[in-house]
């Protein structure tokens, strides 16, 4: 797959994604740690996307007390998970909110029926989706970057031992608390949730392989290198 492209014709599509003439509709997969969130904020902040991320939605909807947010809240509180038709319910409206706006799907669709169901929102909204790009990651090296984290107990700034250690070990730079380990972050936990993650993406990326709009890359090249690649491919979604 050949992804040169022109400076003009990538600064014109810039543009007109700025201005809101052009209208991608982004969906971003990829395992736990495979960067997905930070490309998401990248697309938001430098080619001016709408950022959709589950949790950071139903927080809002639940903050708001809409009465979206008021369904969400009745399962977090149980701790059960939210069902799809009410995933579903809260991705429309977030949608029907922007849809003047190009949008990046931030681990969402997480299954076929989510994936039906935002191609049916989009359809009655009259958008389409444009590009898919799964953000691939070996299970290695997402172990590694996923059990090398560490929160500090008092403001919440995260680390990565391997990639921006504190100054201090098990120190916080910013306000000398405890660093710990998230039991999330645990080599075993996240060995299950990898496993979950496979078992719920491969349909996904057998789905949209179908459909001809699932582009891959490479999560390991690094963060520039990443964002260099989905901005091109953003740009020109079906290279020849």
């Amino acid at each position: 797959m050949c992804l040169t492209i022109r400076r003009s014709e990538l600064y014109f599509t810039l543009y007109k994604i700025m201005k809101g003439d052009c209208n991608h509709i982004l969906v971003l997969l990829g395992p736990p740690g495979s960067g997905k969130g930070t490309q998401a904020e990248l697309l938001a902040q430098k080619m001016g996307f709408v950022h959709y991320s589950t949790g950071e939605v139903f927080r809002e909807e639940m903050r708001k007390k809409t009465p979206l947010g008021m369904k969400v809240a009745e399962f977090v509180s149980r701790g059960d998970l939210v069902p799809d038709e009410v995933v579903i319910a809260v991705v429309e409206k977030f949608v029907k909110d922007n849809s003047q706006n190009p949008i990046v799907f931030d681990g969402f669709p997480r299954t076929i029926p989510q994936a039906q169901g935002l191609d049916e929102i989009l359809i009655k909204n009259q958008l389409k989706l444009t590009l898919v790009v799964l953000i691939d990651l070996r299970d290695e090296e997402v172990v590694l970057r996923l059990s090398s984290r560490r929160q500090c107990r008092a403001c919440g700034k995260i680390y990565n031992l391997t990639f921006s250690p504190p100054k201090k070990n098990g120190t916080c730079d910013e306000c000398g608390g405890e660093l710990y380990q998230r039991q999330d972050d645990k080599e075993e936990t996240v060995r299950e949730r990898l496993e979950v993650y496979k078992n719920q993406t491969r349909p996904l990326i057998d789905y949209y392989q179908k459909k001809k709009i699932l582009r891959r890359i490479d999560g390991a090249l690094g963060r520039e290198r990443v964002f260099e690649i989905l901005s091109t491919l953003v740009t020109r979604p079906n290279p020849e």
